[in-house]
């Protein structure tokens, strides 16, 4: 026979098998997927390459594929009348294929009462209902599509960006192209999706740190609550005192051995079902003996014994030999050592086997034992000794064949006497965390368990039974190893791989050896069942007892039934079934006994499942669809007190309706898990107490894990295990009972039955259901999306809850169980580590997540005169500072004399001819061309000719100068200065990407009319559609005439255009008094004098980089030594070589050119200070930014090249913007900058509170350098435009002399804009003109003094308010939420989010292989929530570099965004987050 066949051939249907049809569950099933019909979820789109599954023909189907533990998924008996059937038109012919003998014998007319079409009817009712107005749910993700949502500065749209709240209906990119793709669609699916009415909102809140409040789920008034009266305890038959009991389970061995040496012990089976060995009493006896003087006598280290008794030895040995397990297991006993069974580890690295191997080290163990055939299979090291596996404690390995042993003399006896609680052995258990615990069992429990095991299922001297279930541990040893000697009976072992082979091996032999008993799994019955078809001879009539040891499982009994309706005509009778419940703590707990032993008749419970769920046992409640039904699992053990207590908290009796932890008071339970003291006490000694609080009875009780309740006749239901309990909101779940709906929806097309697994994860303090399957590989994408949104509605109609991810893995990938199951411990490990990789994914946070903090409501605003009186009575200073103030710094003349830059060069050109300005570097750190003064005049000189000249330019008119970063600019720069002309520096569009670069330049080429350039810009330009263009690298020498002298000082001098990281073009007026007073408060921060070197590496094109390159050298007369950002990619220690040659003091660079020598130097820091380079000559590096400081980079930078000399407080960062390109520059004076950590949520709330480091949500932000001199700042409420108090959030205001005069736009919408240039204060100081600086931050005085003697002022910049995320009412910098992000796996290479029609889209790049990519999902979804209380809406996943970044190394998201939408960006997957 070979296993299961994978699809069932579809059998003639006769009067029996109709009934196995109708299992309730896949009807329930079927009626809750109708309603669902219309519904269509975006799927998420993977990138070909990732689809990739092996050929089918080349597939072998997993070695489990159905072999688990669960497979019995036989489900659910409970019945819906057949009538209900032919009512549903829509319930598809599948129903007929799933599965098959499923069936009950009894409850078939049980619930059938119903009329046929009910079910149908009361969903669409529900459905009906359900189109609930959107408004009066809290508003959620959707709730942008209805209202426009309140825009920060609406009337400034045009320059700051498409106002955030426009409506979702139209789709448009940023710059209003309409979009028609395909990722456009899939979102507008998600949105209707995310439409639906969700779960009704949670009423009240508590509060989480006092500051954001999470729902807290209230009991819904109508829940069920138990009724009944409180239990009593449950007692036992007393344990039989007239049988002659041996004193001890070795004196019941040694008086067999040695009076029926010949009796049969145990035969084993090889895998053909061939008996290969049957070892005898005698035997057991001889051999045991031997190995116990071996252990005792035989092994040594260091001359001393290596073990003595009460020492603890593993027993590890394949479940192919019972026969030498069974010899080393009584060989301990013997010996007085404790056997602790362990699986055969199969790899270095098995799933679980680290915390085997911490079981084993806590254990003490040092010995091993084995058989000669298994020792060689397990891994070897190079020396050829086993190898060590991971996390175990070095161990010495024992062979026990025979030929290894030693003869014992004739006079040597075992020590072994009566023990009473002495440990005999150790049984392990995993816990639902994954942990490994070793439960210890004394000998004084052993013979109890045997004698109760003997009396409740009237076990005789000599009897035979079947064992199909693991040896080692659990029913399989206590049955198979221990009771069976006591009462020398004959164990038939049937090992696992033969029941693979051939699933009725177990009938058989039970027919061959007419065995009186027999020990399976439900997993067992099912695949028999499977495979008996034409199997006409065997017969069951010997059988007075199967004992069914997963009795508690959910579907134990549809398994029963659907076995029992097939072999009753071979003979099996109805009443020798007997379910059974254990657990590792108690032993056994309850056993089914037939009627001759005294047992009641069985009996059956349909519960219903919500009744469950709030613990409470409500009978078959007329909603049909989800119910449970149960088996009961017997009688409590002879000589035991049972009781049923509350799960949580103080171990109260339940009611008698009440769902609770079973208790079990006995003399056979386990002890206490080895060396763990504490956890001990709470299980294996828990006082059960009244509801008065009165003890129940004097003996402590064992709780055993399982979920249950006492029902009729005093017989115990089990409805599921702690392990697997889930706890959503308030309600519970079962991971099996979710399994079984899972399986019942057709799933034997796209996902191995029995490869499921179901666990819950924490987020956001509850607890979220995680569904994981293995699909086969044959299964399309569109089939399995399909089943997985069938699955999800399954679950949400059956058990009112939602699954909050749900992935299939590839066929054999989940890590497998010893016999076969899957690890779920391991797999939670994996999915939360992203070791999983899936390969599809649906994640559904908007329909679970029900806990988030209320939106925030925006309160009517305090107004600004209030909120200045406020302060002042508070104490609070009003939030301004300032820079030094510039009259007293220097004598007023030399301003004057400096006040136009023409000037300025032509008279250092005459002064200091033949002093150098420019040194400029290429990547290989040669001077490629430097300019002096006399030099850089005469450039300029002919540029202004030529430009007169040959272009005919008049005063005024505007220049755009494409030049490669370099010497020509500046000449170009000042030529145009001579000759009157506004120059605009433009970026030569890149060659790699002309598509993305061209129109930029283009966009400001069009805002100007002339063009010089160079050869090299040339290249990549279509000329004809360009203004005149004119070629600067050879031009004549001549003079100019005159040079231009400006009317006035406010003529505008030049123009700088710089695209906004929102993806807006914004040009700015500098005129030449702004420009003159900026390069003199550059020159007083930084103290620049002509016999000063510094070194820039940043690019020449616009703010202060521009202004570093191009003015400053002229106006101070100090050297700059230029390093290209562009070279460093040829070679990226260019500019910390040069900066180390020329002993920079002071040097500039950028985020991205600082980015580039950590990532690329980090691991070279010994190799440069081989080749010399000292960075200890810097006093301060400064990094030229448009945004809020980058800590963590900075300080790895610092902490990177402090070996190279670099001093650890001269890194620090400078703040400006558009309307001043300098606000805030370190400079060499001054304290050094200050870090202080806010809370990230109150942040959200436009607050500030500075909390200590590193307590929770915690950010760290830097001062952005020191305010520049003359420059005044101040902080004014976004709204209401009042100023603000000291370490209150606001925009930052700034007046100085070298503010821009205003936006340059062709438009001529200068309006608009002048409240950026020009605004005041609506109350206090109304006089004075502020420009806005469209940046959130705040002030805080520190105690330090600045140079004046003042109290220092540091300005903190929080980020760009465009750029900010309104989302929920709050406001999210967009940095917060990817630094969480980036977090979260360390595949995450980069990461940008942006909102698209309020839902928040989160885009990462991929730094791995591409199968790993959709284990991101689950994590950044995560991740956000728990840290930010938003739900992911779109993850997309990208190939690394396809986030777009400006050249200050800021993230342009709206580029980002649009590619999106216009499906431009190849993503490796795409996630719509349901």
């Amino acid at each position: 026979m070979t296993t299961v066949p994978k699809q069932q051939k579809p059998r003639p249907t006769n009067s029996r098998d109709e009934r196995f049809r109708s299992d309730v569950h896949t009807e329930a099933v079927q009626a809750a997927l109708a309603k669902y019909k219309e519904r269509k979820m975006p799927m998420p789109s993977k990138r070909r390459s990732v689809l990739v599954h092996s050929s089918v023909e080349t597939y072998t189907p997993p070695d489990t594929s159905s072999a688990s533990e669960d497979e019995g998924s036989l489900r659910r008996p409970g019945r819906l009348a057949s009538t209900s059937l032919q009512s549903h038109s829509n319930v598809e012919p599948w129903l007929d294929r799933v599965i098959q003998g499923s069936s009950t014998s009894s409850s078939a007319s049980s619930t059938s009462s119903h009329p046929g079409g009910r079910p149908a009817a009361t969903l669409a009712g529900s459905a009906a209902h359900a189109h609930i107005d959107l408004h009066s749910a809290p508003p959620d993700v959707t709730t942008g599509l209805v209202e426009h949502s309140h825009c920060e500065r609406p009337q400034l749209a045009s320059v700051r960006g498409v106002p955030r709240g426009y409506s979702g209906s139209i789709l448009e990119t940023a710059g209003g192209v309409p979009v028609n793709s395909r990722v456009s669609s899939k979102i507008q699916q998600l949105l209707n999706t995310l439409k639906r009415p969700k779960r009704p909102p949670l009423k009240e809140f508590f509060v989480d740190d006092f500051e954001e409040l999470l729902e807290v789920q209230q009991p819904d008034p109508n829940q069920p609550k138990p009724e009944g009266s409180q239990m009593v305890v449950l007692k036992g038959e007393p344990l039989a005192l007239g049988t002659p009991w041996p004193p001890s389970l070795l004196a019941a061995l040694q008086r067999w051995g040695t009076t029926q040496p010949k009796a049969p012990c145990l035969t084993a089976l090889d895998t053909t079902g061939k008996a290969v060995y049957t070892l005898t009493y005698g035997k057991l006896w001889s051999r045991s003996l031997k190995l116990a003087y071996t252990l005792l006598n035989k092994l040594t280290s260091k001359n001393e014994p290596l073990l003595k008794p009460g020492d603890r030895v593993a027993l590890v040995f394949p479940n192919s030999d019972p026969v030498m397990f069974m010899v080393a297991f009584y060989g301990c006993l013997l010996a007085e050592l404790v056997p602790v069974p362990i699986e055969v580890p199969l790899t270095r690295k098995d799933a679980g086997s680290q915390q085997v191997g911490f079981l084993l080290g806590s254990c003490g163990v040092t010995l091993a034992l084995t058989t000669d055939a298994c020792q060689k299979g397990l891994p070897k090291a190079q020396t050829g000794e086993v190898a060590t596996f991971k996390g175990w404690p070095p161990l010495a390995w024992l062979v026990v064949d025979g030929k290894h042993l030693t003869k014992p003399p004739k006079d040597w006896h075992p020590l072994a006497q009566d023990m009473g609680a002495e440990t005999a052995y150790i049984e392990y258990k995993t816990s639902k965390e994954g942990s490994t615990v070793g439960v210890t069992v004394s000998h004084a429990s052993l013979l109890a368990q045997c004698r109760a095991l003997t009396q409740a299922c009237g076990y005789s001297e000599a009897e035979t039974l079947t064992n199909v279930l693991d040896f080692k541990r659990d029913a399989g040893l206590w049955h198979g190893v221990l009771t069976s000697v006591m009462n020398r009976m004959h164990v038939i072992s049937i090992p696992y791989a033969l029941m693979k082979v051939n699933p009725l091996s177990w009938i058989q032999k039970v027919c061959s050896y007419k065995a009186r008993a027999a020990l399976v799994k439900s997993r067992d019955m099912h695949w028999s069942l499977l495979a008996q078809r034409g199997q006409r001879d065997v017969s069951l009539s010997s059988l007075r007892m199967l004992i069914v040891a997963d009795g508690a499982n959910p579907w134990s009994i549809s398994s029963c039934d659907a076995f029992l309706n097939v072999f009753q005509s071979r003979g099996l009778r109805p009443e020798v079934i007997c379910p059974c419940a254990s657990s590792p703590e108690a032993l056994t707990v309850a056993i089914r006994r037939p009627p001759d032993l005294g047992g009641p008749p069985p009996r059956k419970a349909v519960l219903s499942m919500n009744g469950l769920s709030y613990g409470v046992i409500r009978v078959d409640t007329e909603e049909k669809l989800s119910v449970l039904t149960v088996q009961d699992v017997g009688q409590v053990m002879p000589g035991a007190n049972v009781c049923v207590v509350k799960v949580e908290g103080t171990p109260y009796l339940c009611k008698t309706d009440e769902v609770g932890e079973i208790c079990v008071n006995s003399s056979a339970t386990g002890a206490g898990y080895y060396g763990l003291l504490g956890i001990t006490k709470n299980i294996f000694e828990t006082i059960p107490v009244t509801a008065g609080g009165v003890p129940v009875s004097d003996g402590p009780f064992t709780r055993t894990g399982l979920l249950g309740f006492v029902g009729p006749d005093n017989l115990v239901f089990v409805v599921g295990k702690l392990d697997g309990l889930m706890v959503v909101g308030v309600r519970r779940h079962n991971a099996d009972d979710i399994v079984a709906t899972a399986l019942a929806v057709e799933p034997m097309k796209f996902v191995y039955r029995g490869r499921i697994a179901v666990f819950s994860v924490t987020v956001l303090h509850d607890d979220r259901i995680v569904l994981v399957a293995e699909q086969r590989p044959d299964a399309s994408e569109e089939d399995s999306f399909q089943w997985m949104s069938r699955v999800l509605q399954a679950i949400d109609s059956i058990h009112q809850v939602g699954v909050y991810c749900l992935a299939l893995v590839p066929a054999n990938t989940l890590p497998k169980a010893p016999l076969g199951g899957i690890h779920i411990s391991e797999t939670k490990q994996r999915f939360l580590e992203g070791m999983l990789h899936p390969c599809n994914v649906l994640m559904c946070p908007h329909t679970c997540v029900t806990n988030l903090p209320k939106p925030r409501q925006k309160q009517p605003e305090v107004g600004p005169a209030s909120m200045i009186v406020g302060n002042l009575v508070a104490g609070k200073r009003i939030a301004q500072a300032s820079g030094r103030e510039l009259a007293h710094l220097e004598d007023s003349d030399q301003a004057r004399k400096f006040l136009f830059l023409p000037d300025v060069l032509q008279w250092r050109a005459h002064t200091t001819p033949d002093h150098p300005l420019f040194l400029l570097l290429n990547a290989k750190g040669t001077v490629t061309s430097t300019a002096t003064c006399i030099q850089l005049h005469k450039k300029a000189e002919r540029v202004a000719a030529a430009l007169m000249e040959k272009a005919r330019v008049s005063a005024g008119d505007h220049v755009a100068l494409v030049y490669p970063p370099g010497v020509d600019l500046i000449a170009a720069f000042y030529g145009c200065l001579y000759c009157g002309c506004v120059p605009v520096t433009v970026r030569p569009p890149h060659p790699q990407n002309l598509a993305t670069t061209l129109p930029t330049v283009k966009m400001i080429v069009e805002a100007i009319m002339r063009l010089l350039k160079s050869k090299e810009a040339a290249a990549a330009v279509d000329v004809r559609t360009w203004p005149t263009i004119l070629d600067t690298d050879d031009i004549p020498k001549k003079k100019v005439a005159s040079i231009f002298r400006p009317p006035s000082p406010d003529v505008l001098a030049y123009l700088d255009f710089s695209v906004s990281t929102t993806g807006i073009l914004a040009g700015v007026k500098m005129s030449h008094a702004a420009t003159s007073a900026l390069c003199r408060s550059i020159k007083l921060q930084c103290e620049l004098y002509p016999s000063r070197q510094i070194a820039i590496c940043l690019d020449p094109y616009c703010g202060l980089g521009f202004a570093l390159w191009c003015l400053c050298s002229v106006y101070s007369g100090h050297q700059s030594v230029l390093v290209p950002p562009l070279e460093l990619e040829s070679n990226v220690s260019l500019w910390l070589s040069a900066v180390s040659q020329y002993k920079a003091r002071v040097t500039f660079c950028s985020y991205s050119v600082m980015e580039m020598c950590t990532k690329g130097l980090g691991a070279q820091t010994g190799v440069l200070r081989m080749k010399g380079v000292n960075l200890s000559c810097v006093r301060t590096c400064m990094v030229v930014a448009e945004e809020r400081p980058r800590i963590a980079l900075t300080q790895s930078f610092s902490k990177l090249f402090k070996d190279l000399g670099l001093p650890a407080r001269a890194v620090s960062t400078t703040f400006g913007c558009r309307v001043n390109v300098a606000i805030c520059l370190q400079g060499t004076a001054g304290p050094d900058p200050t870090t202080v950590y806010v809370d990230m949520r109150a942040l959200r709330h436009d607050r500030v509170r500075l909390v200590e480091r590193g307590s929770p949500h915690s950010l760290p932000l830097t001062e952005s350098g020191k305010i520049l001199p003359g420059v005044k700042v101040i902080i004014a409420h976004t709204e209401t435009k009042g100023p603000l108090g000291d370490s209150h959030l606001g925009e930052i205001w700034v007046s100085s002399p070298h503010n821009a005069t205003g936006y340059y736009t062709v438009y001529g919408e200068e309006s608009l804009h002048a409240d950026h240039f020009s605004a005041r204060l609506s109350f206090g100081d109304t006089q004075t003109i502020w420009a806005r600086t469209g940046y959130l931050g705040f002030l805080r005085r520190t105690e330090l003094t600045d140079a004046s003697g003042e109290r220092h002022d540091a300005l903190y910049v929080v980020g760009s308010l465009d750029e900010t995320l309104e989302l929920r009412g709050m406001r999210y910098h967009p940095i917060d939420i990817e630094t969480s992000v980036i977090r979260a796996h360390r595949s995450i290479a980069e990461c940008a989010v942006f909102t698209w029609t309020n839902l928040l889209v989160v885009v990462v790049e991929l730094d791995g292989l591409e199968q790993d990519a959709l284990d991101l999902v689950a994590l950044v979804t995560n991740v956000v929530l728990e840290e930010h209380h938003l739900v992911v809406g779109v993850v997309v996943i990208v190939d690394p570099g396809v986030i777009p970044i400006n050249s200050r190394g800021e993230k342009q998201r709206m580029h980002l965004r649009d590619g999106f939408l216009a499906d431009q960006l190849d993503p490796i997957y795409v996630a719509y987050n349901m």
